[in-house]
């Protein structure tokens, strides 16, 4: 059915399909009246009508025995063995409730909202719920940018501001687990270290592994450096992040990446899209990159622009030092900066006469 080549091969008509699972519908029902039983639910966890084919010859498992497999741990039949009652998961009382609710002015009536949260890592995928409620009222066009801006002061779970929509500028004092801004779709996420913490962010990981897996869209700024597989599956986050780990940009298919020092093993590998700039005045990165499908460049004059604002938004929403010394010394900083660019994606924008697809207006601070 999603194929249009195999779809036009079928012949027949939907109720044709229909007809099929029907028989195949009362194949089963005969099959389990002579099990003895009416409903699927009575099946589950019935291992004792269930046989090993004993004259199986293959001798990859004509010797296997299944018995562990087909023991039946529960004599008491009054134990459910399936899902026979509601699972309590918590949610009544996690912090996106909190989140929604402050949030409704600008659910409601598109008024900005501003306020200040804790957070620990057991409140796991914060603002996904509010993401949701932004969806299900504005769809794609989210609201205006930045009319939900919430402070956080913590240590925040997993997938923090996972699939955050357009609208939503996220600050997180404090770091963060892994999977931060999963599926980011608009949003804009700002992590910097607590206000008394001593440490160079410059040298510290502040946000864990696989950060921005699958993001789409949006916008990140992270003053410290992340974990493995930084950006892996991105598809159109722009994001600045002063080092990574191992794999960053594995399988990369949009987007942009700054990263204002060290990098891991293995950059790039998979990466058929998007951009990425490696602050690099040691000249070591080259060794690090995974050539198989993409290139080092130098940098053009649309890179020099693009670098510029970023580095500009990313001082301007983390005050970090190190980007403010590069803006200091710019003309000079340029020039530590490589450019890493997937082959066919630079073949298809060479061939279609276009610059990748980044606004240089929409990156502009309002």
């Amino acid at each position: 059915t999603q194929n249009p080549d195999l779809r036009a091969r079928f012949t027949g008509d939907p109720e044709h399909v229909i007809n099929f699972f029907r028989f195949l519908a009362e194949d089963m029902r005969e099959i389990m009246a002579e099990l003895g039983f009416r409903t699927v639910d009575e099946m589950v966890g019935k291992v004792e009508h269930l046989k090993s084919n004993r004259e199986a010859e293959h001798w990859k498992y004509k010797a296997l025995d299944l018995s562990p497999i087909l023991h039946k741990e529960i004599a008491d039949e009054t134990v459910g063995l399936y899902c026979q009652t509601d699972q309590d998961h918590g949610l009544k009382n996690v912090l996106d409730r909190r989140l929604i609710e402050a949030a409704e002015p600008a659910l409601e009536r598109v008024e900005s909202v501003t306020e200040d949260f804790p957070i620990k890592n057991t409140d796991r995928s914060v603002g996904t719920m509010l993401s949701n409620e932004i969806s299900r009222r504005f769809h794609s066009e989210g609201l205006p940018d930045g009319a939900i801006r919430f402070n956080f002061r913590g240590s925040a779970g997993q997938s923090f501001g996972a699939f955050g929509a357009k609208g939503i500028e996220f600050l997180l004092e404090g770091e963060s687990n892994d999977y931060i801004g999963k599926g980011l779709s608009g949003g804009r996420l700002i992590v910097v270290p607590d206000r008394i913490s001593k440490f160079d962010p410059h040298e510290n990981i502040i946000v864990g592994n696989v950060a921005f897996y699958g993001a789409t869209s949006g916008e990140a700024y992270i003053k410290g450096t992340a974990g493995e597989r930084f950006c892996v599956r991105n598809s159109g986050v722009t994001t600045v992040v002063e080092g990574v780990g191992d794999h960053g940009c594995e399988y990369m298919t949009g987007g942009v990446a700054v990263i204002l020092g060290e990098t891991g093993k293995n950059f790039g590998a998979g990466m058929s899209g998007g951009i990425a700039y490696i602050y690099d005045p040691e000249q070591t990165f080259a060794p690090k990159l995974n050539g198989d499908m993409a290139d080092l460049e130098a940098l053009e004059d649309f890179d020099r622009q693009l670098l510029h604002q970023l580095v500009t938004n990313h001082a301007f929403y983390t005050s970090s030092q190190t980007a403010k010394r590069m803006l200091n010394d710019w003309d000079k900083e340029l020039g530590n900066f490589v450019k890493v660019m997937p082959r066919d994606y630079k073949r298809v924008l060479t061939e279609k006469g276009i610059l990748p697809k980044v606004s240089l207006k929409e990156m502009q601070l309002s």
